[in-house]
């Protein structure tokens, strides 16, 4: 079977959410649109080639450039603000918004979103209105050839054949259209499917976000992969295009980048709360799997991905047209796909992003930086399968291991015989010596030696125990493996994105409105107290931000819980206090007490 009927056979089904206005397409359509740049640092950009002139051959050809130099391509210009009104309020008829994204969070960090929201207009950013030019030149494309393309590629390696998909879109309009993190030209995502030497396939994995490793896959048994035959299917978030398993909304937090004392502060101030003081309610079983907040000061962002708009795949609303990538070493010229291997540049507009969430991504064989992607060139590592055994050689892998312990077991052994008697013979020569003052300057190297040869024998007897322990597991695993058994399909997984509940997502109108009015009105509120009582505003910050924050758990239905934390907290404020005003007092009360304390444990230990 050939690669391209290989990735034929396999194909997912996309499932993207009502109102997303961008599908995968072919680079042809989208270059042919483009100009080239190249920014060099503290220079104004320089255009290479104008729009319309563009093809893929030129885009491969080599362009030699200082270093910190970046090519780019401009894929539309921004349009007016009357035009990109019109296209925003077409959107907002065709998305429907859920409610309770600034709800499902506290107030720390839809604070945090306002800052966020501030910095786009200091930093580099994709301009207002473009997403709105990029769709009317993907409608006319689509209108004069509608198409929906994806890129793949197989690669066999360890074992596994992966099978790699990738996705083009010509925008991510997730912030200007979904309330998301980022726009930014052009879009590249990918899956790999892994298929057995045999062609079955054993694991999926999708490019989510900040998700790596084992987190990113799932076995071909997991009941969350949802399937058509042999076609794993894929939820798109809406703009970001991120692969979900699961439909539905997704939370996401990012974390600012300077955060990091205080996050580890406060996460050590919670361990404190939770098993020093046991406040709270202990982590659950079922929780461990749940992301962790990334940090302290995070910004929220929904990413929806409700798989309720168009299909496209097998037994779908569309069809796919596949094209095949160049192999790893196939770096002609002449290949179709050739810009794989020779455009190292972006995809897009170079934003001049500081933090590159605005800029474009490169291709699917370079990062931004124009390094080689981990998932290019090591497809297993990228989703950690790297450590995992093929299934049809993981009897034979199971035995060669069972049959190394073994040896080095046997090894062991000959080496504690060999070193117990060099051991023994050194503890006669020093038993003998003691009766020898001549032998006194030696005696100590003797005592010295015993030592380290008992030492050695020790930690080789521990790793022969070991060895004889986990030789026992592999063997009781090997007779799993022998009568069919599996691990769990989800064992690998430490944090899984589930997206929010029913009880997340129906928050009351009334939560909804206070939670985008809090922080404009902690904002106006301390302003009004400047300028009425400019001499207390210290004291009238923190009665405004207590009165707030109270308001905040009664919305939230988090009263009790933070009048119960309220309690606990200034019960340990009071006896910081009372320690530090009457120090003196309590030292010579406390050492008074560990004198009678003495006293009384001697005189029991003598009349008894």
């Amino acid at each position: 079977m050939s690669d391209l009927e290989l990735l034929r056979r396999f194909e997912p089904v996309v499932r993207f959410t009502q109102g997303e206005h961008f599908f995968p397409m072919d680079v042809d359509r989208y270059v042919s649109e483009c100009s080239l740049w190249e920014a060099c640092p503290d220079e104004p950009p320089e255009r290479l080639v104008p729009e319309t002139q563009l093809t893929l051959a030129k885009l491969a050809e080599p362009r030699p450039a200082p270093h910190g130099a970046v090519h780019y391509l401009r894929f539309v210009e921004a349009l007016t603000p009357f035009e990109a009104a019109r296209f925003v309020a077409k959107q907002r008829r065709a998305f429907k918004r859920s409610r309770g994204r600034l709800a499902r969070v506290g107030l720390t960090s839809r604070i945090i979103d306002a800052l966020f929201s501030i910095t786009l207009i200091l930093r580099g950013r994709v301009p207002g209105g473009t997403a709105a030019a990029a769709h009317d030149v993907y409608q006319r494309l689509q209108e004069k050839d509608e198409r929906y393309v994806y890129y793949g590629r197989a690669v066999r390696q360890g074992g596994f054949v992966c099978l790699q998909y990738w996705f083009f879109y010509c925008m991510n309009d997730w912030r200007s259209s979904f309330y998301g993190v980022n726009d930014h030209e052009s879009d590249w995502e990918q899956i790999i499917v892994y298929l057995s030497e045999d062609l079955a396939p054993q694991w999926v994995a999708y490019a989510s976000h900040d998700f790596t490793g084992d987190d990113l896959r799932r076995r071909w048994d997991d009941p969350e992969l949802r399937r058509e035959g042999d076609h794993p299917i894929i939820f798109a978030g809406a703009g970001s295009h991120a692969s979900y398993f699961s439909s539905g909304e997704y939370m996401h937090e990012v974390a600012l980048p300077f955060s990091g004392p205080l996050t580890r502060f406060v996460r050590a101030a919670q361990k404190f709360w939770r098993g020093t003081l046991r406040q709270g309610e202990a982590e659950e079983e079922n929780e461990k799997e749940k992301p962790r907040a990334s940090g302290v000061l995070v910004v929220p962002f929904v990413d929806y991905a409700r798989g309720d708009g168009l299909k496209i795949g097998p037994g779908g609303d569309k069809s796919w047209e596949a094209r095949l990538l160049p192999d790893t070493h196939d770096r002609s010229p002449d290949h179709p796909q050739a810009w794989t291997h020779h455009y190292r540049g972006l995809w897009g507009l170079f934003a001049r992003d500081p933090i590159a969430g605005e800029n474009a991504p490169a291709g699917p064989k370079y990062n931004r930086d124009g390094s080689v992607r981990r998932s290019w060139f090591d497809p297993l590592g990228w989703a950690g399968l790297d450590k995992v055994t093929p299934p049809s050689d993981l009897s034979a892998a199971i035995a060669e291991r069972c049959e190394a312990i073994r040896k080095r077991e046997a090894e062991s052994q000959t080496q504690v015989a060999e070193k117990m008697t060099q051991l023994r013979a050194l503890g006669l020569e020093a038993e003998a010596t003691l009766a020898a003052p001549h032998f006194k300057p030696h005696h100590a190297e003797h005592l010295k030696q015993i030592t380290e040869l008992s030492e050695s024998i020790e930690a080789l007897r521990k790793r022969t125990a070991v060895d004889h322990a986990l030789l026992e597991a592999l063997e009781m695993y090997s007779a799993r493996v022998n009568s069919g058994e599996r691990l769990p399909a989800r064992s690998h997984i430490k944090t899984a994105h589930h997206p929010s509940t029913e009880e997340t997502e129906q928050l009351g109108r009334l939560a909804e409105a206070w939670a985008a009015l809090s922080v404009g009105l902690l904002i106006l509120g301390f302003i009004i107290m400047l300028i009425a009582a400019p001499r207390f505003w210290l004291n009238g910050l923190v009665s405004l931000v207590a009165v707030i924050s109270f308001l905040e758990a009664l919305f939230r239905r988090e009263a009790k819980e933070m009048i119960q934390r309220g309690v606990v907290g200034l019960s340990l404020l009071a006896a910081a206090v009372l320690i530090y005003e009457f120090a003196l007092p309590l030292l010579v009360l406390g050492i008074i007490a560990l004198g009678v304390f003495i006293i009384v444990e001697n005189v029991r230990e003598l009349t008894g």
